[in-house]
C-alpha cells in the first residue's frame, strides 16, 4: 500500500474548525469572545481584513459572518490572564527551552520587564521607572547608531508616532516587517504600474471568472479568501493554483459559513494546478504569455492605448524555445498551454500572490512578471480584475503606508517638516536586515522592537542570535512573550513594555487592509490593569528623550490628534481626520484600479523583460512553510492538521527523491545547508522532484542572509539543501 493510500484525504475547513473555534472560545469564556469577537474592532490576523464599524465579524461589503480560525487564535492569545510575576523567578535560560506554543501559553504581560547586564533574568519593574532608564540609555546615543523596527500589528497612529520619534529623534533607520515578506511587491508593482499595493478591493473578486493563486496557500495563511475562491467556482469560473506544493486544503475545503459545502464533505477549490520547480516561476510566466501570444489573446487595444515596453516584451518571448521553458520549470508545454487557453478565455482575472514569490533572490522580478501577465490580456485598470498581494498581518499594509521604513516619499518629508517646523535627517535609512548585519558588526548602540519576533522571523539563526546579543540596548513594545524575548539578549541590556491589544485601546485605532481599506477600531475593553497603549509608551518616552520639541509627543497620546497630522501629511489619507466623528471607513484614494491611470511618470504601465534565474537542477531546494496552526512567528498548535498531523520539524519531500536516497517515511534525517543543520522527520509530500519545505520559523537555521538586491528581502524560500548520510 504507498503512502497516499495510507493516509486520509484531508479537507480544509470543515466541521472539526468549528468544534475547534467552539473549544477554544469555551476555553476564554463564552462572554469575553462574544465581547472580543463582536466589538467593533478590527481583526487581529491577518489583512484580508473585517471588522471595524460594521460589526466584529463582518468584512467591507458586510457579509456576516466573516471569521476564520486565525481570528479566533489571535482573540485567545489577548484574552489570556497576566503572567504570574513568579514566572520570572526562573532563569532565562530556563525559559529559553520553551517551544513557540509554551511561550504564547504563558499569558499576557502586565508590568514592564527589565534585564540588566550579566543579569540571568527579567525582573519587573514599575512604569516610571522603567521609562526614564529607557531616555537614559537612548539620550547619549548617535541616533544613526540605533534602529526601530515594527510589526504589522501596531495601528496607523501608533506607527506614525514611532517613526516620527525615530525621524525627530535623528535617525531614518525605520523598519517594518515587509521587508521580510512584500517589500518585493512594492518594487515590482512600483516599475510595471507605479504603485506598490493591491489594485483590486474586495467588491472586485465577486465578478472574477479566474483566480490565480499564485506562491500561497491561503487554506491555512487566509482562510477567508477561501469563501471568495468558492463562489468563482460556484459561478461557474476558474481558480488555478500555481505552487510548488499541492496543499491539501487547496484541493478540497469545507467552508464552514456555507451549510451545503459543510454536508458534501467540502467542495473543490482547485479547478487547475501547476506544480514548477522552486525558484523557477519565471519561466512558467513566460510560457504562459508566450502561450497567450500564439493564441493570438493579447489585448492589442489596451497594449496600444496604455502600455510601454511591448515590443521588447514579444521579441524577448519570440527568442525563448518552449524546450528551455519546460527544462527550467519541470512543466510541459501542454501542461502549460492548457492553463494559458483558460486565460485566453476568460473576461475578469485576478492574480493573486504570497511569499512564495517574494521569498527568492528574484523576487522582485517574480512580480514584475505576474504584472507583464496582467497587463498581456488588459486585466488592469478595470473591475474585477487585477492584481492582489496577499498581505499577511493585519496592518502591515497601514504602517508603510503612513511612514514606518527608511524611505519615503519627498512629499511626506516635506508634509511632515512643514506641520511641525522641523528639519528632519536625510541619511539614508537601513533595512531590516542590514540593521541586523550592523548589528553584528557592532555598529548599533540600540535597537527600539515594537511588536512581532525579530530573532524568530530573521534568516540564519546563529546570525540572529549573534547580531541581536551585539546591541547594547534592547527595548521591546509587547502584548505577549516570545522566543526573541529569550533568545538573543546576550549579556546586554533588555527591557519590555506590556501594551494593549488593539481592542483595549484607550481611543480608537486604524488599520488599513490588503484591499486599501481603512477601518476604524473602538478600543475600550479592559482586561489587564498594567497595560498601555503604544502611541502613549512612545510619547512618554519622547518627552524624556527631547524635551522641549517642537512636535507635540504629549498631544499624540490622543489618537484623534495624530490622525489629523497623518491626513494632512499622506496623499490619499485626507478622511482619516473625521474618521472617529464620521464613523465613515474608506479606501485609500488612488489605490484601487478601476480605470487605466498608472501612477508611472509618463501614467502608462511598462513591460519589464524578465531573465530566467539559474537553477541548478541537481540540487535539493528548500522553501519555509507556515502550518495551520501558526500565525508567523506565533505558534498554537504543535501539529499540521492540513498536512497529515505533521510535527513542527517535519521535511516534507518528493516521494521518488526518498526512494532514490533510500529514506522511508517518518525516518529522523539531518537537513543541512551551507549555513546550518537541521534533524527533521521525513514526510513524503506532492511535490515536484528536487523539492523541499520544512517549516518557518524552526527551519531558519538552514537559511542564508542573501537578499534580492532590489527589495531587500531574503530568500527564505529557496535555500539549496542536502540531506547528510
Amino acid at each position: 500500500m504507498s503512502i497516499d493510500e495510507q493516509r486520509r484525504p484531508v479537507v480544509g475547513g470543515g466541521p472539526k474548525k468549528l468544534l475547534y473555534a467552539a473549544d477554544t472560545i469555551i476555553r476564554m469564556g463564552v462572554g469575553k469572545s462574544a465581547k472580543a469577537l463582536t466589538a467593533h474592532n478590527t481583526c487581529k490576523a491577518c489583512a484580508y481584513g473585517m471588522g471595524g464599524q460594521m460589526g466584529g465579524m463582518t468584512n467591507e461589503l458586510g457579509e456576516f459572518p466573516s471569521v476564520c480560525n486565525k481570528s479566533v487564535q489571535a482573540q485567545s492569545t489577548d484574552i489570556q490572564p497576566g503572567i504570574a510575576h513568579d514566572t520570572f523567578d526562573h532563569t532565562i535560560e530556563e525559559l529559553s527551552r520553551l517551544t513557540g506554543r509554551q511561550m504564547e501559553k504563558l499569558g499576557r504581560l502586565n508590568t514592564p520587564l527589565y534585564k540588566g547586564p550579566r543579569s540571568d533574568k527579567w525582573r519587573p519593574v514599575s512604569w516610571d521607572w522603567a521609562l526614564d532608564l529607557a531616555a537614559k540609555k537612548l539620550k547619549p546615543l548617535d541616533p544613526n547608531r540605533t534602529f526601530f523596527y515594527s510589526s504589522g500589528r501596531s495601528s496607523n497612529e501608533a506607527g506614525f508616532v514611532f517613526q516620527l520619534l525615530a525621524r525627530a529623534w535623528g535617525t531614518n533607520n525605520v523598519n517594518n516587517c515587509s521587508y521580510y515578506c512584500h517589500q518585493a511587491t512594492s518594487e515590482g508593482l512600483a516599475t510595471t504600474i507605479g504603485k506598490g499595493t493591491a489594485t483590486v478591493e474586495l467588491n472586485d473578486l465577486t465578478g472574477a471568472d479566474l483566480i490565480f493563486v499564485i506562491g500561497a496557500n491561503p487554506a491555512s495563511n487566509h482562510p477567508r479568501f477561501i469563501h471568495m475562491l468558492k463562489h468563482c467556482r460556484d459561478k461557474g469560473g476558474d481558480v488555478i493554483v500555481i505552487n510548488p506544493a499541492k496543499e491539501p486544503g487547496l484541493v478540497k475545503f469545507a467552508v464552514p459559513k456555507s451549510p451545503g459545502s459543510l454536508l458534501r464533505g467540502g467542495d473543490e477549490i482547485a479547478s487547475d494546478w501547476l506544480q514548477p520547480r522552486i525558484g523557477t516561476d519565471i519561466a512558467l510566466f513566460k510560457g504562459l504569455a508566450k502561450a497567450v501570444l500564439e493564441f493570438g489573446a493579447e489585448d492589442a487595444g489596451f497594449l496600444a492605448a496604455h502600455t510601454e515596453g511591448f515590443a521588447a516584451f514579444r521579441a524577448d518571448l519570440e527568442a525563448l524555445g518552449w524546450d528551455e521553458i519546460s527544462a527550467t520549470c519541470g512543466i510541459s508545454r501542454d501542461d502549460i498551454v492548457r492553463v494559458a487557453s483558460t486565460y485566453a478565455r476568460r473576461k475578469n482575472v485576478v492574480f493573486a500572490w504570497g511569499m512564495g514569490m517574494t521569498h527568492h533572490l528574484h523576487g522582485t522580478a517574480n512580480v514584475e512578471a505576474i504584472a507583464n501577465l496582467a497587463l498581456l490580456r488588459g486585466m488592469l485598470g478595470r473591475p474585477f480584475a487585477g492584481l492582489l498581494p496577499l498581505r499577511g498581518h493585519s496592518n502591515v499594509q497601514g504602517i508603510g503606508t503612513i511612514g514606518v521604513k527608511p524611505i519615503v516619499s519627498a512629499e511626506i518629508y516635506a508634509a511632515m517638516e512643514r506641520a511641525f517646523g522641523v528639519t528632519l535627517p536625510r541619511e539614508k535609512g537601513v533595512d531590516t536586515l542590514a540593521g541586523l548585519e550592523a548589528a553584528a558588526a557592532g555598529s548599533i548602540d540600540a535597537a527600539i522592537i515594537m511588536g512581532g519576533n525579530l530573532w524568530g522571523a530573521t534568516p540564519d539563526t546563529e546570525f540572529a542570535t549573534r547580531a541581536m546579543e551585539a546591541i547594547g540596548f534592547k527595548l521591546f513594545l509587547t502584548t505577549t512573550m516570545n522566543r526573541g524575548h529569550v533568545h538573543g539578549l546576550g549579556e546586554r541590556e533588555s527591557m519590555i513594555l506590556p501594551v494593549t491589544a488593539r481592542d483595549e485601546e484607550w481611543s480608537p485605532t486604524t488599520q488599513e487592509s490588503m484591499f486599501n481599506f481603512v477601518r476604524l477600531s473602538d478600543g475600550g475593553i479592559e482586561r489587564l490593569d498594567n497595560v498601555r497603549p503604544e502611541t502613549v509608551i512612545l510619547c512618554d518616552l519622547a518627552t524624556r528623550l527631547m524635551p522641549g520639541s517642537p512636535i507635540p509627543f504629549a498631544r499624540f497620546k490622543e489618537h484623534s490628534e495624530v490622525r489629523k497630522v497623518i491626513a494632512s501629511v499622506v496623499p490619499g489619507m485626507e478622511q482619516l481626520a473625521d474618521i472617529d466623528v464620521a464613523r465613515k471607513e474608506f479606501h485609500i484614494r488612488n489605490r484601487v484600479l478601476h480605470a487605466p491611470e498608472f501612477g508611472t511618470p509618463d501614467g502608462r504601465a511598462h513591460f519589464v523583460v524578465t531573465p530566467i534565474p539559474a537553477v541548478d537542477s541537481g540540487k535539493l531546494t528548500l522553501a519555509t512553510v507556515r502550518s495551520e496552526g501558526q500565525f508567523n512567528t506565533i505558534i498554537y498548535e504543535e501539529h499540521d492538521s492540513y498536512r497529515y498531523k505533521a510535527p513542527r520539524d517535519a521535511v516534507f519531500l518528493n516521494r521518488d527523491d526518498m526512494s532514490a536516497a533510500g529514506i522511508t517515511e517518518g525516518a529522523r534525517i539531518t537537513l543541512a545547508s551551507d549555513r546550518g543543520r537541521m534533524s527533521a522527520v521525513a514526510t513524503a509530500f506532492d511535490l515536484p522532484r528536487g523539492s523541499a519545505l520544512a517549516y518557518y520559523p524552526e527551519a531558519n537555521v538552514l537559511c542564508g542572509t542573501a537578499v534580492d538586491p532590489r527589495s531587500k528581502t531574503p530568500a527564505l524560500k529557496s535555500v539549496p539543501v542536502w540531506i547528510e548520510t
